[in-house]
């Protein structure tokens, strides 16, 4: 199949989601210089806290939204060997998206948005951020109809047939997305908005936050499903080996997407909008959810095991030794790993009510986000990029040795950046705090962690230009002889029969998270239509 309209729509994608990614990476390393308090000439709180909303915004939503859409599209394509349905629609959605980003740029380096990517009321943006973002969701549920449709007609037009397990991931997400992304779209539509352009005058921060909390959490696993794709379909294939089992790679994919959705009240474990019993119930779906993290790691280290023995790995641990570690892929998910058991570690603390509570709004809530999302998630995407980078634009990657000096340095640059983030939050420095104006025994024991905070930053800032410098060199050097690549899927060890339909369809699932859905958050938002607000002219509740 000649897709190279797909490719050219992959690969837009893709360069708006990183172009967004180094800019946010010179705003992170500015935060932590401003941050730290040792550069008196740089403090402003307005732009600080300009910088770190737009930062915030730039690498949760944009960096996430377009790789996800650039790498679902090709993902589609190739695994069901079809065209992308409706290309002139997808192509739209990427406009209306990119228009959508620009618009809520303009208020968030003015000034006028530093609401932090949470936007919680009563702060208020201008009303073009809260536009913007809205655009750009609508563009991604456009890209989640896209996804769906395909993964439909395929189902259709080969009955008693297995899903690729790309696909059946992809879809999995778009699900996950359109139920995660209505709760902040009911927020912004009729509360943000309508109070951002004083068409009301009430607000109602309660009910903001929890349907912000319906968000807030699987929105982490909609960036992380992508990363978890290629630790399955890409990763053994690159070491040489095989994927332990398709059959539990589909089974995680279903439980991540099923229980991410109803448990997003640990966020508000220390606020009093819910009652203790609803935090209770998210707090004990919150931990069924590492459920499929555990069977991700599990199969993915027996995937790279067999590939080890295939090379000729002996005894225990020996066929760690044969991996080909100069392969970015395999040394991303090594590292990948290694972060997302220190990052799951930090997540088991924020979900328990008591540990919560002694780190709750400290510099640990950032620490564990970052290792998370910027070091376990992005470092996967970063090497998605360099599989593809290839593939997309038909040349040799410019420097496979400068690819694997740059994760390297992510890796070491995000474990010095975070660590010091998670001692701090022990230590009791407050986050969403631009600097620390007062000093005593306490702030001058963070002193040493905060010099640490800056070294980590200047050495994911130079990872970052090592990779975008990768990128712009494979694009632009000039292809000398002939050069074919071609997207390659791993093959479970074991052949896979017939599956059930809860394994090879979503049908169920969606009916299953409409339940749970209805239970979790069904009260805990009408509550809200039925209390005493006390007449308050501000606040509302």
């Amino acid at each position: 199949m000649n897709n190279a309209a797909e490719k050219k729509l992959a690969l837009s994608h893709l360069w708006v989601a990183f172009a967004a990614f180094i800019v946010a990476c010179f705003m992170g390393e500015y935060q932590v210089l401003e941050r730290s308090g040792l550069f008196p000439s740089l403090e402003s709180p307005t732009v600080y806290f300009a910088s770190v909303s737009t930062h915030g915004v730039l690498m949760a939503f944009v960096l996430t939204t377009f790789f996800i859409m650039g790498f679902g599209y090709y993902i589609a394509c190739t695994s069901l060997k079809q065209p992308v349905w409706n290309k002139p629609l997808a192509w739209g959605a990427f406009w209306l998206a990119l228009f959508g980003v620009v618009l809520a740029a303009v208020p968030l380096l003015s000034g006028k948005a530093s609401v932090l990517y949470t936007f919680y009321p009563p702060i208020v943006a201008h009303a073009a951020f809260y536009i913007g973002a809205t655009l750009l969701v609508v563009g991604s549920w456009v890209w989640c109809a896209i996804m769906l449709v395909m993964f439909a007609q395929w189902k259709k037009a080969n009955p008693g047939q297995n899903v690729p397990l790309a696909m059946f991931a992809t879809a999995a997400n778009a699900l996950l997305w359109l139920w995660a992304s209505a709760g902040v779209a009911l927020e912004v539509l009729f509360q943000l908005i309508p109070f951002s352009l004083g068409w009301i005058d009430t607000i109602d921060p309660g009910l903001a936050k929890t349907l912000f909390a319906w968000t807030l959490h699987p929105i982490v696993y909609f960036w992380l499903i992508p990363a978890y794709t290629a630790f399955y379909v890409f990763v053994p294939k690159q070491a040489g080996g095989f994927l332990f089992s398709d059959e539990m790679a589909r089974l995680a994919f279903v439980v991540l997407v099923v229980f991410a959705l109803p448990i997003g009240f640990h966020h508000l474990y220390m606020d009093p909008e819910q009652a203790k019993g609803w935090k209770l119930l998210h707090g004990v779906g919150t931990f069924v959810v590492a459920l499929p993290t555990l069977v991700t790691g599990f199969t993915v280290i027996a995937s790279l095991e067999i590939a080890g023995r295939l090379r000729g790995g002996k005894g225990l641990f020996g066929w760690i030794g044969t991996l080909p570690w100069t392969n970015p892929m395999v040394l991303a998910v090594i590292l990948s790993l290694l972060m997302l058991i220190f990052g799951g570690f930090g997540g088991i603390v924020n979900a328990s009510y008591a540990m919560n509570a002694m780190i709750h709004n400290t510099a640990w809530v950032p620490g564990h986000f970052h290792l998370i999302f910027a070091g376990t998630t992005v470092i996967m995407y970063l090497a998605v990029a360099y599989y593809l980078w290839p593939i997309l634009v038909g040349k040799p990657l410019f420097s496979n040795s400068m690819a694997l000096v740059q994760l390297w340095t992510w890796f070491i640059g995000m474990s010095v950046l975070t660590t010091p983030w998670h001692v701090l939050g022990l230590l009791g420095q407050p986050r969403r705090i631009s600097t620390v104006v007062y000093n005593n025994l306490l702030t001058l024991s963070w002193k040493p962690y905060e010099l640490m905070m800056i070294l980590g930053g200047l050495i994911l800032l130079g990872s970052a230009c090592l990779f975008i410098y990768n990128l712009v060199k494979t694009q632009l050097t000039p292809l000398v002889g002939e050069f074919t690549a071609e997207i390659e899927y791993a093959e479970p060890i074991h052949a896979v029969g017939v599956l059930p339909e809860y394994l090879n369809d979503l049908k169920l699932w969606n009916k299953v998270i409409a339940v749970l859905m209805a239970i979790s958050f069904g009260y805990p938002i009408l509550q809200f239509f039925f209390m005493k607000t006390f007449g308050s002219s501000v606040w509302g509740y």
